[in-house]
């Protein structure tokens, strides 16, 4: 505003503070009725002005801030339990508090709600992309990409509820942009090595589980899931409607996801077979087990019976797969397997996508659908060949 012109009434009213720091005010209607003098601090004057405008567009469209002005974290345990923990999953409740309790608060929990802006957000950001966190073998390692752009998720979900609520005016999180979540293509296996992988596992007291996760492409949750009832082995078939999930050290059950998720898959003779000789041991575990048998009616148990963790689970993995030689792949990458394989041998992708579970076909093909380094070689050989100047026809058209 140039020197000397005086606001009008309603613009409010910005200045300096003796710290440097910028203060804008106006006079505005709050909850449970009349109007109150309202305040905004900020470090320039042209943020000031920002938040100051904020404030009166708010009045303006009747959104009446709260007497006492929240800390974004107030607001963010109040969303947690109050909006988050009835509406959601309870692995994603799990997620989103320890998102908030471990990264998000400890950064911008004690600036006030109204005065988070792009600006705070970049910080946030920024501090994360910084942060250590301790690796699986103990030592320190940055916080993953995929880390900060859930930080990033947790925040802009969170700030999009007191939109809705009318306590703050925007969505500052929406403001700044991420790149797009950058999905793991996986490694997979050939079958020739999916093959040599089974031979070698085949003693296993899991050889069953691995078996399923390779040929019928089901999920970890899935498969811990899995119980006998849901299993058909006379029909050729199972029910996938519950997956198992590890919540503050407990197990959880809970519907799949998505519609897909719920499917019915056919069993082939040699996953039918697989899982009539693991149900025999289970059988023999169960007998020298007696009364510490814990009666689950789960296909895949620990020895007595009891509900496997994933991080049991994953143990198990990683000690098969290191003595087999297959470096870093993960269990997960099995799944995958059976995905790649399957569109390899020509199998339409919409029936691929119905037997893994997708809830979109883009999935089956841009995340799993690749080939392996043997299928690239004999294509680009084929192409090669077609190619060759020994199979081109001449065009010299001399007499």
């Amino acid at each position: 505003m140039p020197a000397g012109k005086k606001r009008a009434n309603g613009e409010g009213s910005i200045y300096k503070r003796a710290d440097g720091r910028f203060v804008g005010s106006a006079v505005v209607p709050v909850a449970g009725g009349g109007r109150r003098r309202r305040y905004v601090y900020r470090d320039t004057r042209a943020d000031a002005r920002e938040a100051l405008d904020d404030l009166l567009r708010d009045a303006k469209a009747g959104v009446r801030r709260p007497l006492k002005r929240q800390t974004l974290g107030e607001y963010l345990d109040y969303w947690l339990e109050e909006v988050v923990k009835p509406e959601r999953r309870p692995t994603t409740y799990a997620g989103y508090e320890t998102m908030v309790r471990v990264h998000i608060k400890p950064v911008l929990g004690k600036k006030k709600l109204d005065e988070v802006g792009p600006a705070e957000v970049r910080k946030l950001l920024a501090v994360l992309r910084d942060k250590e966190t301790t690796g699986r073998g103990g030592g320190p390692r940055k916080l993953s990409h995929r880390m900060v752009q859930f930080a990033h998720a947790v925040l802009r979900n969170a700030l999009s509820n007191a939109v809705r609520e009318e306590l703050v005016s925007r969505n500052a999180a929406k403001l700044v942009k991420m790149s797009n979540p950058e999905y793991d293509v996986g490694a997979g296996l050939d079958p020739i090595a999916a093959r040599a992988l089974l031979k070698h596992i085949a003693d296993d007291r899991l050889f069953a589980l691995y078996l399923c996760a390779i040929v019928l492409g089901m999920r970890r949750g899935e498969l811990l899931g899995l119980t006998w009832d849901a299993v058909d082995l006379d029909g050729h078939r199972l029910v996938v409607r519950q997956s198992l999930s590890w919540v503050q050290g407990r197990a959880v059950l809970l519907p799949p996801k998505t519609r897909a998720s719920r499917r019915v898959i056919p069993l082939p003779e040699v996953v039918v077979t697989a899982l009539r000789d693991h149900a025999k041991k289970q059988e023999d575990e169960k007998l020298a087990a007696g009364e510490t048998w814990e009666e689950t009616g789960s296909v895949f148990t620990t020895r007595r019976g009891a509900a496997m963790s994933p991080y049991t689970l994953g143990k198990n993995w990683r000690d098969l797969r290191d003595a087999a030689g297959l470096g870093t792949l993960r269990f997960h990458d099995l799944r995958h397997t059976a995905v790649s394989l399957l569109l390899a041998l020509g199998v339409p992708p919409h029936v691929v996508r119905e037997i893994a579970g997708h809830s979109d076909i883009k999935v089956t093909m841009t995340v799993y659908a690749h080939g392996n380094l043997t299928e690239k070689a004999a294509a680009l050989t084929q192409l090669g060949a077609a190619l060759s100047t020994k199979a081109v026809p001449s065009t010299d058209r001399d007499e």
